[in-house]
């Protein structure tokens, strides 16, 4: 596990050279990817991050929600293709879990893998989501190699997987290919760049400001200072002994009070402690507070989604209005980069029409009723409608004759 996010997070590289796996046979061969950070560990801080920053993982958490919408349809009349939609793999899921975690990679990551299989009949066609955090592309080659932990990279456990649109034979009788999702960043060739890559500091902050809290809980909120002790003793390990024993029965949380051990014999001898009140507590919630705004900002995402409004109040306007501005900057490109891989595989494997596969999405609430007509909804949306339409004038009049009757 990573123990320092600050360094961590800051290890972003587009360095070319590849990082060669230690291991025994095939080590060169499976080990030579392209570095993922300077360290090839940026996916670990990054999940550690998104594990620590409360707003941070919210925001996360919500774009792959509303990316990955509410399910996902086709036409009804293209028997395979409907099937896929609700059985996308032989583990039985359906599109929409795969698309769910696909989007979960890319928000947290700008990278996502998804492996397709078929045969060399194409009598079928699955899509799996792979962990990006486990992915490395290889430098000698256009594929991808696989490993559960690439901190303790070893060849026996790794495997590779061609990038699409090249599929391999396996020993199962399969033709096997994996799908690249990557945000485009100028300078990065190989990898994508997570979006919030400017609010790597301010999630960094977020959490830290959480943790400052809990560590002034741990320390009943008692007040930092030094602590001088009077003492003569006869060595530096008795020094250190006398300080430790002090620390353990008084000192609360590490580094809240500082102890000294004074050895002169001075005539202010006593013991006593030295309170440091920097009186601070506005200044760090303003911290916080910025630094959850420019998190916001930084993940091209709404703060009304993410429910960091709601102690201001409710809007009901304000969430449908952002939601909009949302669904078009935001939630449709991304759906539109998940499913046009999704729509070439399908035509060119089975061979299908996948143009009507598409993924529903739904407001957060509803600012009209639940039952209405095509024509009523278009009209509350403010879209276009037909008004000569006969069925929607015969319904206007009915509307119109039951109000007149009702007043009568």
């Amino acid at each position: 596990m990573t123990k320092s996010i600050t360094t961590r997070v800051t290890a972003i590289s587009n360095r070319t050279e590849p990082l060669l796996g230690s291991g025994g046979g095939g080590a060169a061969q499976l080990g030579k990817v392209w570095r993922w950070g300077s360290d090839n560990m940026l996916p670990y801080a990054l999940s550690l991050l998104a594990r620590r920053s409360v707003a941070h993982r919210r925001i996360i958490n919500d774009k792959a929600d509303y990316i990955a919408g509410k399910g996902v349809v086709c036409d009804e009349h293209v028997a395979l293709l409907d099937h896929l939609v609700g059985s996308a793999n032989g583990r039985g899921e359906t599109m929409r879990s795969v698309i769910a975690r696909l989007a979960m990679d890319e928000a947290m990551f700008g990278n996502a893998f998804m492996e397709v299989v078929t045969d060399e009949k194409h009598s079928f066609l699955s899509f799996y989501h792979i962990d990006a955090s486990k992915c490395r592309l290889a430098s000698d080659s256009p594929s991808v190699v696989i490993h559960h932990n690439w901190s303790s990279f070893n060849a026996a456990d790794a495997k590779t997987l061609p990038l699409y649109p090249r599929f391999d034979a396996f020993g199962d009788g399969t033709l096997r290919a994996v799908v690249h999702y990557k945000d485009y960043e100028p300078m990065f060739s190989h990898y994508g760049v997570a979006p919030y890559v400017a609010g790597l500091d301010a999630a960094a902050i977020v959490y830290k400001t959480d943790r400052w809290n809990i560590s002034r809980i741990d320390n009943s909120f008692q007040l930092s200072g030094v602590m001088m002790l009077d003492g003569v003793v006869d060595s530096e390990d008795e020094a250190d002994r006398l300080v430790r024993t002090a620390e353990e029965k008084f000192g609360g949380h590490p580094g809240q009070v500082l102890f000294v051990l004074r050895g002169d014999k001075s005539s202010d001898s006593t013991s006593r402690f030295i309170p440091i009140d920097t009186a601070s507590d506005g200044d760090w919630q303003s911290l916080h507070s910025q630094a959850e705004s420019d998190l916001v900002v930084a993940h091209s995402w709404f703060r009304s989604l993410s429910g960091l409004d709601y102690a201001s109040g409710f809007s009901t306007d304000r969430i449908l209005q952002e939601y909009e501005v949302a669904l078009n900057t935001v939630i449709l490109p991304k759906q539109e980069q998940l499913l046009e891989p999704m729509r070439a595989i399908i035509f060119e494997v089975l061979g299908i029409d996948a143009s009507s596969l598409e993924i529903v999405n739904c407001p957060p609430m509803r600012s009209k009723p639940q039952y209405m007509r095509v024509w009523e909804a278009r009209k509350a949306d403010g879209l276009e409608y037909d008004e000569t339409d006969p069925e929607q004038q015969r319904f206007l009049a009915e509307l119109v004759r039951s109000a007149g009757t009702s007043k009568a």
